[in-house]
């Protein structure tokens, strides 16, 4: 069995800075013909999107899809609540999770695999202010550490 490509079309950076995330799930979703083309454009947002689990299905609420140009009648709704697609199994651990205190789901990134559309979910734990500032002071302290390591090499 080949490699497949993966094609990256939306990250959600802002989820890192927001959640420290324990697990991570790899879930199909159900677009139709012109959200795919859209996103075969890369105009895709998850930045203000989250995920629910209703009636033991996944749907993904808040992610943005661009209309695609030249569909004109067959577009749908960017906003639309879109389904994803996990095992049974999968979906009742992730119910369980989320029922412990603290935990929720979030959508991390949009991407192909090879000519599928996958969206990487993960099991998050949402970060105090402080845990923030921490994260923020760890990363100025290694851009920091960079810097001078460059200046004494050049």
């Amino acid at each position: 069995m080949g490699k497949e490509s993966i094609k990256m079309v939306a990250n959600n950076k802002k989820a890192y800075h927001d959640y420290f995330i324990d697990e991570k799930y790899e879930a199909g979703i159900e677009l139709y013909g012109t959200e795919v083309k859209s996103l075969r454009m890369g105009k895709c947002s998850i930045k203000e999107s989250f995920i629910k689990v209703e009636n033991n299905q996944v749907y993904v609420y808040g992610m943005h899809i661009s209309p695609y140009e030249k569909g004109n009648i067959f577009n749908k709704d960017p906003l639309r609540t879109r389904k994803l697609l996990l095992h049974k199994l999968e979906i009742r651990k992730l119910q369980s999770k989320i029922k412990e205190k603290g935990y929720t789901l979030v959508p991390l990134q949009v991407y192909f695999k090879g000519s599928l559309v996958k969206v990487e979910i993960g099991l998050a734990r949402g970060k105090k202010l402080y845990d923030k500032r921490d994260d923020i002071a760890k990363k100025d302290a290694k851009r920091e550490i960079e810097r001078e390591f460059k200046a004494r090499n050049n």
